[in-house]
């Protein structure tokens, strides 16, 4: 069916799919909340691996794999994404299994703005004062929360950061998303498995001793882990940049409603009031991304020769 419609239309459905996919996920790691979050990122790696895996062999994509472990600077600033990209998979599904979804999804809205900041810093990047203000924004948000509730929001920061430094690792080795993810889980794979291996030794590993429901989910999360991904990647080559800076942000926002809504989590007004911020400061940053100049020009309209 996706073969009779046109490009941009199919990247717009794998594009949604992939923010919708990422914006409920807090909702399939709920269903294993009783299980501790160290075993469930366990299983997330070991499960991601062979899945991605699997679907390597299928497309034959192993020779890319190779081509990147014998690449050494390559293979480090992959090892470095894999380090950055588990932190962040292992505080979500923390804050998923502990209460603190919208701490989360805070961290999700606040990460592309993080993400300016280390342009800047890193790559030399130049800033408009639309962004200069959206930061300003974003900050007086965080900053009031920090305030009211007397602690620094650091599970929301620590999810944006360690994000926002993994998009940086992105941009300087650019590798297949399929690829990437093969490696990252790959790098990760000896220490979880060791550890998989120690819980089942010491006759407290989940598997084989939970409902064949949660044995399900546990088995399913490279699947869940790794089609979004794959969902994005294509979606991505069909879409403009523009487009999908604005869709991002149904990611973040599902995960705000589903932690209001499903995990009945505290909404307070001191919250309203920090998104309010933070929700200017991402409109002003998308409206910053739209070159206005370009539709905005006048045609003048030329004058037809024969007429003089």
């Amino acid at each position: 069916m996706l073969n009779r419609l046109s490009d941009p239309v199919v990247g717009m459905i794998y594009t949604l799919a992939a923010f919708v996919a990422w914006g409920i996920l807090p909702i399939y790691w709920y269903f294993l909340k009783g299980i501790p979050a160290y075993e469930i990122f366990a299983h997330r790696i070991l499960w991601s691996f062979f899945f991605a895996a699997f679907i390597l062999l299928l497309i034959g994509g192993w020779p890319q794999v190779k081509k990147v472990l014998t690449n050494r600077v390559q293979a480090t600033w992959v090892f470095l994404a894999a380090i950055l990209i588990s932190a962040n998979w292992f505080l979500f599904i923390w804050a998923v299994t502990s209460n603190h979804v919208i701490g989360a999804s805070l961290g999700y809205y606040i990460n592309p703005l993080l993400s300016i900041v280390l342009g800047v810093i890193i790559f030399r990047e130049k800033l408009n004062h639309w962004k200069v203000s959206s930061l300003l924004l974003a900050a007086t948000g965080v900053l009031i929360m920090t305030i009211q509730f007397g602690q620094v929001p650091w599970v929301a920061l620590i999810i944006a950061s360690t994000f926002a430094l993994y998009g940086v690792v992105k941009k300087v080795v650019k590798v297949e998303p399929l690829v990437s993810v093969t490696l990252e889980t790959l790098f990760i794979l000896p220490l979880v498995l060791s550890y998989l291996l120690f819980l089942q030794v010491k006759g407290t590993a989940s598997l084989g001793h939970v409902s064949i429901l949660e044995t399900i989910f546990l088995l399913g999360a490279g699947a869940v882990t790794a089609l979004p991904l794959l969902w994005f990647s294509k979606g991505a080559q069909k879409v403009p940049l523009s487009t999908i800076g604005f869709l991002q942000y149904i990611n973040p926002t599902i995960q705000l409603l589903v932690g209001i809504y499903f995990f009945h989590e505290t909404f307070t007004n001191t919250h309203l009031i920090s998104f309010g911020f933070i929700w200017v400061a991402l409109t002003l940053f998308s409206l910053s991304q739209i070159n206005f100049k370009k539709y905005l020009q006048l045609r003048v309209p030329v004058k037809d020769k024969c007429t003089g």
